[in-house]
């Protein structure tokens, strides 16, 4: 049995060869995505490819991994979009596959902007396989023709006529090796790279005679061969170039600030040179070998009488610029979590607070006769007093964080009402700001602070953010703009407290358009306009008191004093203080007795608080004409307590007693209105008092009435009927109590109060987050302002992209801080654009013979182009205007170079030493073309290519030769 069971062991012991090897499932691999990209078609050519096509064209490509055992790949097809037009179908015998076209094609020769193979063999199409990101190069010369070998077959077994190349060595080294493949053909790409030029083939004469040795033609005469060279010359001596920021003066206070900075203004522009090098590319496209002569000893290749000249320039790597950086480190602040103890010390801080401490007492402050301060007083240095005695006792006064002289500077620039002097002079100033602020709203510029949602650019919390923007900058950083802070919150409570309105902010309630601290600021406003109000009512009733006891010489009714000057005036003019309302408690207990006694003859009640007839309309149930009150306004809220007010009247539920609460707490300006209306006309009723505050709500309709006349009667809505309505029990409610006498809707005292600590408390990072869209508004509006200087319309348009950017980025309730950073960037983006179309202006505006609105127009498409395009030909070469501009640059950098003397008139001694226009070329680029057959005399005559760089420290030789296959 055992020797019966030994064959069937070893025919289980046969190694089966016919299992793929890693080898063969890399070819079947690379097979396989070649037909997913559809790329083994055979198609015939109708167009080739256009002039320019691979300079306007867009660049497309797609790519996946690929392994070869454990190494991995990558496989990568370019190719340019549109440019081909394809029919699928059976491909001519005659015709060469699209690659080989490619390389006579002359139309695209030097591309500024592709791969690195386009240029070299002017393809449209090809496949890459490289090396894996973590993998090492392929050096070995085994391992490159195992892959040579791959790419072979893969190309065979496919049918694709598409190029393929294997990227071997280092991969800085950029050498490709590949293959394409047709009917009969194949084309080899090989590169040759050296560190050093041979001298032998320094010049045309010794790449010919390479070019003709590799192609090996036995014909005589030999084919013409087709020749194309570029000379780069480079340009890094700007003579012509002027300061890129003004030198600084160290002469005034904020001297040594590079760029001019003042309160105010941001600054704008690099703070170096932001065109590095200017290249440019003389080249003759069309050439012979028997027309120009290049050789060790002499050469016709003058860039001067080159046919077509073409520019490009080289910006600084990491250009500083100042807008930028100003905008950037503020925005750092918003990210700092310290408080102002924290940054400053706990010593100032407790002084702070025990400053801020003494809040308790200001509503005792009001109720007490306040003595006027004189006007003559209110000055920068009496203002900024209070604020730095604290330092003082701390800290010697060298050691604050902001300098003093710097503080009241910009205490003086945000508060500029400070220095008058005058009474008058100053309501001016403040009516002048207001309607001038008024009028730049309606502006379009001026607009932006609506969509950015931040304040008016002429505003003190616009000016305040540059101030901050200014100190963090360049004044101390955080502990300056905590310093500063603290003395602008102390400068708002002295105002407050002393009546003096805020400069810099419109009247009215705040803006909920504008930013939060905006806001904050018209609050505290508001605040002073109702105490001012009160103050100078109270002065005229006591002026009126002393009168009227003058005039009778006895008591006189204190009443009848304030019911004249009640006539006409608005409810702003009134005391509405808690004072005057228990002043006049016994009049008002007189009248509500008078009218709850007799109220069957409640017409003989004296009338309160009127501002106008209404229409001439009249009571219902009297001919007394119906009078317009004076009412309280309703009380200013700051989008943050409309946000509260709203979360608190949202927690009282649905039920019905929450219902009925939310309805009571909503109608206290109702309440308040009405018992106006009942001062203002004894004896009405609800329906009088609907017709003037809600028109709708009384529905009038015709009638017959008992004589069978036609009359108007009127009743109350459907919805004032329902029981329980609001209106009828706050109607049943409401006393007859004119609006001066009435509790204030809106405490002032409390309110003010409340905003100051409010800014007290603030967190440096918390204002540079609420100040941050005013600092971006600012930024913008710069930018702005800088491009219709200099008129750049690609920035333009990047302006308008990033104003509608930030609109959405600053409205939303949370900030995106890594989009906020992206949109910093984008502005410095346009700065640097901006700051480099102004440098090229600077260095191209030195043709002084011809001083034209036509040249300069030339010359700013001219600076637009080079911005906006790789690379831009100059029409006209070295003939034309800009031409003569680019040579005078050269040669103004020559002669500085050789420190040769700049003027055009040479001592004719110098003219055997004549300096060279042109420094040697950088790079020269030399495109041999031919089409001979290959390898014997009887072969088709195919298209063969040589491309040529020599620079100072590379040789490079990427040659792409074709061979005919049909009988080798």
């Amino acid at each position: 049995m055992a020797a019966d069971n030994d064959p069937e062991s070893e025919v289980f012991e046969i190694t089966d060869f016919t299992t793929a090897s890693e080898w063969e499932r890399f070819v079947s691999r690379v097979e396989e995505v070649l037909n997913e990209w559809k790329l083994t078609e055979n198609y015939v050519e109708k167009l080739s490819s256009e002039k320019g096509a691979y300079i306007n064209g867009g660049w497309g490509e797609q790519s996946l991994d690929i392994h070869f055992a454990d190494f991995k790949f990558y496989i990568t097809h370019h190719f340019l979009k549109g440019e081909c037009k394809k029919e699928n179908g059976k491909s001519e015998e005659d015709t060469l596959p699209l690659a080989m076209q490619d390389l006579l094609c002359m139309h695209n020769d030097f591309p500024p902007r592709a791969h690195c193979l386009v240029r070299w063999y002017g393809l449209r199409e090809f496949v890459v396989i490289s090396p894996g990101a973590n993998c090492e190069a392929i050096i070995s010369e085994s391992k490159c023709n195992l892959l040579l070998s791959s790419i072979s077959m893969s190309l065979g077994n496919s049918g694709c006529q598409v190029p393929m190349f294997v990227q071997i060595q280092q991969k800085w080294r950029r050498i490709y090796a590949g293959e394409c493949q047709g009917p009969g053909v194949r084309t080899d790409f090989e590169i040759v790279h050296l560190r050093k030029v041979p001298s032998q083939y320094n010049h045309l004469s010794g790449l010919l005679d390479i070019f003709k040795s590799k192609i090996g033609c036995n014909l005589l005469p030999l084919p013409p061969v087709d020749i194309a060279i570029r000379y780069t010359y480079i340009l890094q001596d700007w003579q012509q170039s002027s300061w890129p920021q003004q030198p600084p003066d160290f002469d005034t206070l904020l001297g040594g600030e590079v760029g001019g900075v003042e309160f105010g203004n941001l600054p704008f522009g690099a703070c170096e040179e932001p065109i590095s090098e200017l290249h440019l590319a003389t080249t003759w496209p069309h050439l012979t070998e028997g027309i120009v002569v290049d050789n060790d000893v002499y050469s016709d290749l003058d860039p001067l009488h080159a046919p077509h000249w073409s520019v490009r320039v080289r910006t600084a790597d990491n250009l500083q610029c100042l807008l930028g950086d100003f905008v950037t480190e503020f925005f750092k602040l918003c990210c700092q979590k310290e408080s102002a103890e924290e940054i400053l010390g706990r010593g100032h801080a407790e002084e702070e607070g025990q400053e801020n401490s003494d809040i308790s007492s200001a509503l005792s402050k009001l109720t007490e006769p306040a003595a006027p301060v004189p006007l003559s007083k209110l000055s920068v240095s009496s203002m900024v007093h209070s604020a730095r005695k604290h330092i003082r006792r701390r800290r010697h006064i060298d050691e604050s964080p902001l300098n003093v002289d710097v503080l009241n500077s910009i205490l003086l620039y945000l508060f500029p009402d400070a220095a008058v002097e005058k009474s008058s002079d100053r309501e001016k100033t403040t009516q002048a700001n207001s309607f001038r602020t008024s009028e730049q709203e309606k502006s379009s510029n001026d607009n932006l602070f609506l969509q950015l949602k931040s304040a008016p650019s002429d505003s003190l919390t616009y000016r305040l953010a540059l101030c901050l923007c200014l100190v963090n900058y360049s004044y101390g950083g955080l502990p300056a703009v905590t310093h500063l802070w603290q003395e602008f919150v102390l400068e708002l409570r002295y105002r407050w407290e002393n009546n003096y309105f805020i400069y810099g902010l419109t009247g009215g309630p705040p803006d909920l358009r504008c930013c939060l601290l905006h806001q904050k600021f018209q609050m505290l406003n508001c605040c002073i306009e109702r105490k001012r109000g009160r103050d100078e009512a109270r002065k005229v009733q006591e002026g009126n008191k002393e009168r009227e006891h003058k005039a009778s010489g006895g008591k006189a009714s204190t009443s009848t004093a304030t019911r004249d000057v009640s006539q006409g005036k608005s409810w702003d003019s009134w005391s509405d203080s808690e004072e005057e309302f228990f002043e006049c408690l016994s009049d008002q207990g007189e009248m509500e007795s008078s009218q709850t006694e007799g109220g069957k003859d409640s017409s003989k009640v004296k009338a309160e608080g009127r501002l106008h007839p209404y229409n001439n309309m009249t009571l219902l149930n009297s001919a007394e004409l119906l009078y317009v009150p004076v009412t309280q306004e309703p009380a200013p809220m700051t989008e943050d307590q409309l946000e509260e007010q709203s979360e608190v009247l949202a927690k009282l539920g649905t039920s019905a007693e929450g219902t009925h609460l939310r309805a009571r707490m909503q109608s206290a300006c109702l309440l308040s209105d009405m018992e106006s209306f009942k001062a203002a006309n004894p004896g009405c009723v609800l329906e009088d008092f609907v017709r003037w505050y809600s028109p709708r709500d009384y529905v009038e309709e015709e009638v017959v009435d008992e004589k069978g006349s036609t009359v108007l009667r009127g009743e109350l809505s459907p919805r004032m009927k329902i029981p329980g309505n609001m209106w009828v029990e706050a109607w049943e409610t409401a006393r007859v109590t004119p609006a001066r006498r009435q509790k204030r809707l809106f405490d002032d005292t409390k309110e003010a109060e409340k905003v100051l600590h409010y800014l007290a408390m603030l967190k440096p990072g918390d204002l540079a987050h609420h100040l941050l869209p005013c600092l971006l508004h600012a930024a913008i509006m710069k930018l702005k302002q800088e491009e219709s200087i200099e008129n750049i319309p690609s920035v333009e348009k990047s302006i308008q992209q990033a104003t509608s950017q930030a609109n959405k980025l600053l409205l939303s309730v949370n900030y995106d801080y890594k989009k906020l950073e992206d949109f910093i960037n984008q502005l410095v983006t346009m700065e640097t654009v901006i700051t480099e179309a102004r440098s090229l202006k600077a260095k191209f505006a030195v043709d002084e013979e011809e001083d034209s609105a036509e040249a300069a127009d030339e010359l700013e498409k001219f600076v637009t182009s080079l911005l906006e395009e790789p690379e831009v030909v100059v029409l006209g070469a070295g003939q034309a205007r800009i031409g003569r501009i680019i040579h005078r640059l050269f040669i103004n950098a020559q002669r500085a170079a050789l420190l040769a003397p700049v003027d055009d008139d040479l001592e004719p001694a110098a003219e055997s030493r004549k300096i060279p226009d042109f420094p040697p070329p950088a790079g020269r680029e030399i495109l041999l073309r031919t089409c001979v057959p290959r390898p014997a005399p009887y072969s088709k005559a195919l298209p063969q290519r040589l491309f040529c760089v020599l620079m100072k420290d590379e040789f490079r030789l990427a040659g792409a030769f074709s061979s005919d296959t049909s009988f080798f």
